[in-house]
């Protein structure tokens, strides 16, 4: 009895071993030769070759193909598997209950839905493929294992890594565009345009933006897990990669926190310690700088600036994303759609209000996605404004905002509407501050927030007015009523929080008829350098006479509606008839304003009348945009590639005085490896600057050579030029007969 259970023991053991062996045996058999992600081609398909043509970058929803090696025949060994699978994970901790860890089998069917694999092409030591990533998977870094497994055993072998990113291709994809140019325009083309200046004086900034850099995408890799909810709780801030409004937010919140965002924005004049925010010309020496610099705010920025790298961030991730203008846009964070704005006796404007102000224009994002979490009808365009300048739900962010939302008044949804809203819709109360601290408010012509929002256009470098997408014509019916039902809404939730409520909006008060008008006859802009000769015109419409005390003056504005003092004023009184008409002219000289003009370069011309007796007060004002020299250049309109090819930048000095240490700055991507600077000396007075440079392109496609000049008198002087690259034809490969003759002989004495 005891014998015969020690046999049976033994024979069960003995069976083990065997099996155990012949699994091992078939687990070693399937072991990888070599794994090929076929970077080259799958990033062509995803449209990523751009990026890079070694790593592996697809986007979700879309599939891509892998080539396994095995050692062995395979089909050998099939039968005594149970399961040949594939795991794609990511994250620090993956999990398949959060989406970060996905095992799928191989089969011969692939899933749309889910992620999955199935074999499309095959031999004996060979498999070929297809992988399928579903439309809402995580994005980030993953890796990709191969899991074999038999009856009691099981490998896991590495295949490489790769990087999964929105898919505006994909019609099952949150972002997905269902237009070709725009997706050309808005997730893949890095050569923008940024609109600043005055809505009647607008001025071209070019941009770089730089999101098919590698660089770029492993910056923005790593800023995916540097939000707050990621530092907090990895787990889950991995599994909220999925969603781009979440994305959206977090980048926005990463782009302007003070202690540990990328951008420091100032707006003093005071730039010790850093950069210019005109002298930035690219969003990648800006998020190259801050990983430089261990993640440390770069400093100094302004509103487009923090547009452009938002812009930059969410192309790199898959996101289609514009930069948009707004002219004349209201800084209302009281939601209560009126800004009021301080002059004194003289004309000067005053800061007694730090909360509220009207810019001369604001520079913000549009993201183009589906709003699930909204009621229908919001998909489409939604704002982002990554300017610090609020709290929303306590953290300095604001949008996702639908575009249509905005311009239908529906202030309640989320997120932000009503300050965007306020942005393009807000009134403006005139006061003036009287000596003795008095408040009196002045008699002035409505002043229209949100005008000229302006976008680049498609496929070219003019400029795109889109106002008609986020508001009704000024005056119309349907402008009155999207008013009256923003306040409605907006009382609304004052009263729900227990706040004051108000209607006291100067678009819906009934303007006085005033018996005498007041306008300023100026150059809306002005060229550096010139004088320039402004008048003030005042008509009296009644039939009496007046006595007038006329108060104008000029003084320097940045954008954001901060004065930085009075260059000049001049005061006059004067008796005007009944029905008469007066006209003051003043000339203002550019000795002036040379010295203290701004990065902004606008000058505000302002005219203040009392009337004696009454004590009526107008006002008015009109902005002049200074605007800097042009500089030119000139170069073929096509260009083949590797083939040298010559830039001539021409400027003309438009100063009565001499122009030192000029230098100009070149960068082109594509056209110029980095950047080049060349220092050219003095300009003369009236002097032409003619300076060629030699560019050979080393991509196709369109391409822009951007040139920026600097001197002592200003800076940021910028031109740029589109050339299109055509693919040269390689000349056929000639081999001198002897050299072919010599590679036969010693292959033939190899083989023999």
């Amino acid at each position: 009895m005891y014998k015969c259970t020690i046999e049976r023991i033994q024979i069960f053991l003995s069976r083990l071993i065997c099996n155990n062996l012949r699994q091992e045996t078939i687990l070693y058999a399937l072991q990888m030769a070599k794994c090929e992600l076929n970077a080259p081609k799958n990033n062509r398909a995803h449209h990523t070759n751009e990026i890079s043509i070694q790593q592996l970058i697809v986007r979700r929803g879309q599939d891509f193909i892998i080539t396994l090696h095995f050692r062995r025949e395979v089909h050998h060994y099939l039968k005594s598997l149970r399961k040949i699978s594939l795991i794609a994970q990511t994250g620090p901790d993956p999990s398949k209950l959060n989406g970060t860890k996905n095992e799928f089998t191989i089969s011969s069917l692939g899933n749309k839905k889910s992620w999955s694999a199935a074999i499309t092409e095959r031999d004996l030591h060979t498999w070929s493929i297809s992988i399928t990533t579903p439309s809402s998977a995580v994005i980030g870094y993953y890796t990709l294992l191969l899991k074999k497994s038999t009856k009691f055993k099981h490998s896991v072998h590495k295949l490489g890594d790769f990087i999964l990113i929105f898919n505006p291709w994909c019609p099952e994809d949150i972002v997905f565009l269902n237009n070709e140019a725009q997706r050309q325009e808005y997730v893949l083309n890095e050569d923008g345009i940024i609109y600043r200046g005055t809505e009647n004086s607008i001025e071209s900034y070019p941009w770089n933006y730089g999101q098919c850099d590698k660089t770029i995408l492993d910056i923005c890799m790593k800023l995916l897990d540097m939000s707050s909810e990621c530092l907090e709780d990895p787990i889950r801030g991995s599994a909220a990669k999925n969603d781009p409004i979440h994305i959206c937010r977090m980048i926005n919140t990463l782009l302007n926190d003070d202690k540990k965002g990328i951008l420091f924005g100032s707006w003093n004049s005071e730039y010790s310690n850093g950069t210019l925010p005109g002298k930035w010309k690219g969003s990648a020496p800006i998020l190259q700088r801050w990983i430089k610099a261990h993640c440390q705010p770069v400093h100094h920025e302004q509103c487009w600036v923090f547009a452009a790298i938002m812009c930059t961030v969410l192309r790199c991730l898959g996101i289609p994303t514009r930069v948009v203008t707004n002219f004349t846009s209201a800084h209302d964070t009281c939601r209560k759609l009126v800004v009021d704005e301080y002059y004194n006796e003289n004309g000067m404007k005053i800061s007694k209000d730090y909360n509220a102000s009207i810019w001369n224009f604001r520079v913000w994002n549009e993201c183009w996605m589906k709003r699930e979490d909204l009621p229908k009808g919001y998909d489409g365009w939604q704002v982002l404004d990554a300017t610090p300048q609020k709290k929303s739900e306590g953290t300095s962010f604001c949008g996702p905002a639908p575009v249509r939302a905005i311009k239908e008044g529906d202030v309640d949804l989320n997120y932000d509407v009503a300050f965007l809203f306020a942005e393009v819709n807000a009134g403006c109360v005139l006061w003036i501050c009287q000596s003795d601290g008095q408040l009196e408010q002045a008699t002035y012509s409505t002043k229209y927030t949100g005008n000229n929002i302006s976008t680049k256009g498609i496929g070219t470098d003019r400029c795109e007015d889109i106002t008609q997408y986020y508001k009704y014509p000024e005056g119309s019916i349907q402008e009155e009523r999207v008013l009256l039902k923003a306040l409605e809404k907006i009382n609304e939730h004052f009263q729900a929080h227990g706040e004051e409520t108000t209607l006291n909006t100067a678009r819906c008060l009934a303007h006085p008829v005033v018996p005498i008008l007041l306008s300023i006859q100026s150059p809306t802009s002005l060229s550096l350098g010139q004088d320039t000769m402004i008048s003030v015109r005042v008509s009296n419409r009644t039939e009496e006479g007046r006595e007038l005390q006329l108060t104008a003056g000029v003084q320097i504005l940045q954008y954001n509606g901060i004065s930085h003092g009075q260059l000049w004023k001049e005061e006059c009184c004067f008796s005007i008839q009944a029905n008469e008409d007066r006209i003051i002219t003043m000339r203002l000289l550019y000795s002036q304003y040379k010295k203290v003009l701004t990065e902004a370069y606008v000058l505000r011309v302002t005219a203040l009348l009392l009337e004696k007796g009454t004590g009526l007060t107008i006002f008015t004002e009109q902005d002049m945009r200074v605007c800097k020299p042009t500089l030119s250049i000139q170069i073929a309109e096509r260009a083949l590639q590797y083939h040298p090819n010559t830039a001539t930048i021409c400027f003309t000095n438009p100063l009565a005085e001499p122009l030192e240490d000029c230098t100009i700055t070149i960068t082109g991507k594509g056209l110029v490896h980095g950047e080049r600077t060349y220092r050219l000396g003095t300009i003369e007075a009236g002097g032409t600057l003619t300076h060629p440079v030699e560019v050979t392109p080393t991509q196709t496609g369109f391409r822009r050579l951007t040139v920026a000049m600097d001197c002592t008198k200003f800076q940021d002087v910028t031109g740029y030029k589109s050339l299109e690259i055509m693919a040269a034809e390689l000349p056929p490969l000639r081999v001198p007969v002897s050299t072919c003759l010599s590679i036969f002989s010693h292959h033939t004495k190899k083989y023999l």
